[in-house]
């Protein structure tokens, strides 16, 4: 059993390096090579044809909105994304991918799609499922463990 949980862990961990090293290296095209993994989640988080509000894209990144302003300070420097004042309420930021942050974000869309569709082009219908609940519940022990950690800070 040990060897099963040596095994387990060396996988999880290779697994996690490897797909930001993969992700990253992914993005490192002419047309991209100045965006790091962060910004491609930031530009992911905002997504293709609506302008977002700061707060909640800082929400659903679980970041605060000087972390966002930040990263959108260089997007908007390197012409990924857009920024407005909402007409209705000046003292709300919108945000909106330019047309090179929508590239981006189909190239990264992409990796994504190649990413699940090679990992299940061999199971089964039964294999995915079982991939499925081991997953959900690697997500769960993680996001369970994030939230007693910040319940600290």
């Amino acid at each position: 059993m040990n060897n099963l949980y040596g095994t387990l862990n060396e996988l999880l961990v290779k697994l996690f390096n490897d797909i930001l090293q993969i992700e990253e290296h992914s993005l490192k095209d002419d047309r991209f090579q100045d965006l790091s993994i962060t910004e491609i989640h930031v530009i992911e988080a905002i997504g293709i044809g609506q302008e977002r509000n700061m707060s909640s894209v800082a929400r659903d990144l679980d970041i605060t909105i000087g972390t966002l302003t930040i990263a959108i300070n260089n997007l908007l420097r390197k012409q990924y994304v857009n920024r407005t004042r909402s007409d209705e309420d000046r003292r709300i930021v919108l945000i909106s991918l330019t047309e090179k942050g929508e590239s981006a974000y189909r190239q990264h869309s992409q990796f994504h799609d190649e990413m699940i569709k090679t990992t299940i082009s061999k199971l089964s219908e039964d294999e995915m499922k079982v991939l499925i609940s081991a997953l959900e519940n690697i997500n769960s022990y993680f996001k369970e463990k994030y939230k007693l950690k910040r319940k600290y800070k």
